[in-house]
C-alpha cells in the first residue's frame, strides 16, 4: 500500500546541471508511490545561454545594495529559451533515463501559473537613483490547480519553471523559483516541501560544512544566511505560514537519507516543557504509507547514550534501551488517517491530525527512553509501527514475526485515568459480483446491487450466529458497467468480540457460486488481557502511587494488540495513552497538555514497576521469536 502524498521539490539549476545523481533520489520517491512536482531554478541555464550568445547578463544595482537580473521585454525571450533548452531539456532527459513519465513546461505556458508584475524598481546608475519601469519581475497570484492535479495523476513527475504569465499585461514575468515552489505547495496542499541546495541545509558557520542548523522556529534570527539562501528561508517561512507543515532545506543527495543535512522549519515557538518533539511529530504528515519522513525525523532526533535506533525493513522506527533479557515492548504507530490540517496549539492543548490517534501515545513512549529507569536485567523496546490505520497492519505483522517481548504496552488513547485491557477483532471482506447486462424487467432478473445486498445480509446472519456481540458496517460500494458487464464491489466490516475466539472465520461459508468472489481482507480475532497479569499490576501500583484509582476499559475498535496476539501466546498486553478516543479519526482531534504530562508520569511508574515485578516474580510469559539482533 502506498500513499499518494505530494512532494514539491525545488532544485537549483546548478544541482540539475552538475549533480545529476539527485534524479536517482527523485526516482526513488516515485517508486515509493509519491507524486512529485519539481520546480527548477534557472540561473545556471541562463548563464550558459548568454555565454552561448557571447552576451553579458544584464543586472540592476538596487538601491538597497543587492543586485538583480534585469529582465526587460527584450531579454525575456532569451530567459524562456534558456529554461527550455538547458533546464527543462536536462530534467526531461535525466528522468526519462529512469523510464519515468515526465511532463515539463515553463510555468506561464498556457497560463498554468500566473502572477502580477511588480511595481517599478529603484536602481542605481552612475551613482544616481533611477526608476526602472520595464523590469518584468513579479509575484505569484494563482495557478490552474485542476490542470496540475490532473497532470500529477497521469505523469510520474511534473516539472515547472519560471517565468509565469501576467494575464493583465499579456506578458511573461519572471519570479523567484523558491517562492514559486512555496506557492505551488500551498495551492496544491502538498504534504512535503523540499528546497535542495548545495550545502547541508542552513549552516551555523558557512565555512564549516557540518554545522547544519537542524531546526528553525518562529522568530529565529539566523545571522549566518547570505545571498540566495535568504530567499530559500523566505520561501520556507512563507510555506509554513500558509499551513504546509513539513518544510525543510536539504543538502545534496539527502532527499531520501534520514537526518543528513536537513534544516526543518516549524510554525511554532521552541517548547521547553517536554512536548517539543510531540509538537513537531504532529506537524509532519504521516498518513498510512507516508510514514518515512516522520520515522527518519524521530530517528535523527533521538540521540541518547545507550539507546540504539534504526528503521527496520517494514519502515518501523525502532529504539532499544538496555540489553537485559527482561524485555518490555512499547508499540505505537506512526501513521494517521487522512486528511491533514494546520496544527494549532497554546499553553493548554494541541490540535491536529494524529494528536490523539496516536502520536500523543507514541511520543510518550519515546519520552520513556529519556525518563524511565531500565535495570541491568531489563531492556525497553520502543517501536513506531507503519500502516496501523489500514488493513495491512504491515508494521505490526513485522513486529510479530521479527521481535520478542515479555510484556507489551500498546500506544493508543485510553485517557490518563484508564487502562485498556482488550479490543474487538476485525473481519473485513471484499464482495465482488460480475455478470452480463440484462433488462431490469426480465423474468427473475436481479441487479448486481440487489445480489450484493442479499449476500451481505447472509454473511451478517452467519457472523451473528458465531458472535452475537459483533458490530458490522458496509463501508464502501462501487458499481460499474464496462462493455456490457455489470459489476459491484462492496467492502463489509465486522468488529468481532474476543468471545468469538481465534478460529471464528473458519465457520463462515463464503462460496456464492459463479460470478461472485468474496475475499477475506482481514480476519483478526479479538483479544482481552486478564486483570491479574503483571503488566496490569504494574499499572495498578503506578496509579496508586499518584493517588489515582484505575479504570479498566475494552474497546470495540481494533489495534496492533490483536495482530501480536494471533501468535504471541501468553504475552500480557495492555494499551495506554493520553487522549479521548472518541476523537479518533475526527477533524477535532486535540490533546490537553496537562493530560500528556500526567499520562507520562503514570507510564513511567508502570514501566519501572514492571521491571521490579519481573525481578521479584521471576520469568513469566512468552519467550517468543528470536527476531532482530541488537548490537
Amino acid at each position: 500500500m502506498s500513499s499518494q502524498s505530494l512532494y514539491v521539490i525545488k532544485l537549483g539549476s546548478s544541482t540539475i546541471m552538475h549533480h545529476t545523481e539527485v534524479f536517482a533520489e527523485l526516482n526513488d520517491l516515485v517508486q515509493k508511490g509519491k507524486k512529485v512536482l519539481l520546480v527548477a531554478g534557472g540561473a545556471e541555464g541562463i548563464r550558459q545561454k548568454y555565454e552561448q550568445l557571447n552576451r553579458s547578463i544584464p543586472v540592476l544595482a538596487l538601491a538597497n545594495g543587492d543586485e538583480a537580473r534585469y529582465c526587460s521585454p527584450s531579454e525575456m525571450p532569451l530567459i524562456r529559451a534558456a529554461y527550455q533548452e538547458f533546464i527543462l531539456a536536462k530534467v526531461f532527459e535525466q528522468l526519462k533515463s529512469y523510464k519515468l513519465k515526465v511532463f515539463t513546461q515553463i510555468g506561464g505556458d498556457n497560463e498554468v501559473v500566473f502572477g502580477q508584475k511588480s511595481k517599478p524598481v529603484k536602481a542605481l546608475k552612475d551613482g544616481k537613483t533611477v526608476i526602472v519601469r520595464d523590469s518584468l519581475f513579479g509575484s505569484f497570484t494563482g495557478c490552474n490547480v485542476d490542470f496540475l492535479q490532473g497532470a500529477l495523476q497521469v505523469f510520474d513527475v511534473v516539472c515547472l519553471t519560471p517565468p509565469i504569465y501576467d494575464r493583465e499585461l499579456g506578458e511573461y514575468i519572471n519570479i523567484d523559483a523558491d517562492m514559486l515552489a512555496a506557492h505551488l505547495a500551498t495551492e496544491l496542499a502538498a504534504e512535503h516541501l523540499r528546497f535542495v541546495t548545495g550545502t547541508a541545509g542552513l549552516l551555523e558557520n558557512v565555512d564549516e560544512p557540518a554545522s547544519t542548523i537542524s531546526d528553525v522556529y518562529l522568530g529565529d534570527d539566523i545571522h549566518s544566511i547570505k545571498g540566495r539562501m535568504k530567499q530559500k528561508v523566505r520561501a520556507a517561512n512563507h510555506a509554513i505560514s500558509k499551513g504546509i507543515c513539513d518544510v525543510s532545506i536539504t543538502g545534496p543527495h539527502s532527499l531520501n537519507r534520514p537526518g543528513t543535512g536537513k534544516t526543518w522549519f516549524w510554525n511554532m515557538q521552541r517548547d521547553t516543557s517536554g512536548t517539543d518533539l510531540l509538537r513537531k511529530a504532529i506537524r509532519i504528515p504521516s498518513v498510512s504509507g507516508d510514514e518515512s519522513e516522520l520515522a527518519d525525523y524521530l530517528l535523527n532526533a533521538v540521540q541518547l547514550p545507550g539507546v540504539n535506533g534504526f528503521v527496520d525493513e517494514a519502515g518501523n522506527v525502532v529504539f532499544r534501551k538496555g540489553n537485559g533479557p527482561n524485555q518490555l515492548l512499547l508499540l505505537g504507530h506512526l501513521d494517521t488517517v487522512p486528511y491533514n490540517w494546520p496544527v494549532a496549539c497554546d499553553e493548554e492543548r494541541i490540535a491536529g491530525r494524529g494528536t490523539v490517534d496516536a502520536k500523543g501515545s507514541l511520543l510518550s513512549f519515546i519520552q520513556m527512553l529519556y525518563d524511565a529507569k531500565v535495570p541491568e536485567d531489563g531492556s525497553l523496546l520502543v517501536i513506531g509501527a507503519v500502516e496501523e490505520e489500514v488493513s495491512s497492519s504491515k508494521g505490526a505483522f513485522y513486529v510479530r514475526d521479527h521481535y520478542r517481548a515479555d510484556a507489551v504496552i500498546i500506544g493508543e488513547p485510553s485517557g490518563e485515568d484508564s487502562l485498556t485491557l482488550g479490543y474487538y477483532g476485525l473481519y473485513k471482506l471484499s464482495i465482488a459480483i460480475s455478470k452480463p447486462q440484462e433488462h431490469s424487467a426480465g423474468k427473475d432478473s436481479i441487479s448486481v446491487l440487489d445480489q450484493l445486498y442479499t449476500i451481505v445480509a447472509d454473511i451478517r446472519e452467519q457472523v451473528g450466529g458465531v458472535d452475537p456481540n459483533h458490530l458490522s458496517s458496509l463501508i464502501d460500494i462501487k458499481h460499474s458497467n464496462h462493455n456490457g458487464i455489470l459489476s459491484a464491489v462492496g467492502i463489509l466490516n465486522f468488529r468481532i468480540s474476543p468471545d468469538a475466539g481465534k478460529e471464528y472465520a473458519k465457520q463462515i461459508q463464503l462460496d456464492y457460486g459463479d460470478g461472485v468472489s468474496v475475499t477475506v481482507l482481514r480476519a483478526t480475532p479479538g483479544f482481552a488481557n486478564p486483570r491479574n497479569s503483571p503488566i496490569v499490576k504494574a499499572f495498578v501500583r503506578s496509579f496508586a502511587s499518584k493517588g489515582k484509582a484505575i479504570h479498566y476499559i475494552k474497546k470495540r475498535g481494533t489495534s496492533d494488540m490483536n495482530t501480536l496476539a494471533t501468535t504471541w501466546e501468553g504475552v500480557p498486553m495492555v494499551a495506554y495513552g493520553p487522549g479521548d478516543a472518541s476523537l479518533d479519526h475526527t477533524n477535532e482531534e486535540y490533546l490537553q497538555l496537562s493530560e500528556v504530562h500526567g499520562a507520562r508520569a503514570i507510564l513511567r511508574g508502570a514501566i519501572e514497576e514492571w521491571y521490579r515485578l519481573r525481578s521479584e516474580e521471576g520469568s513469566y510469559g512468552y519467550v517468543g521469536t528470536v527476531g532482530k539482533s541488537f548490537s
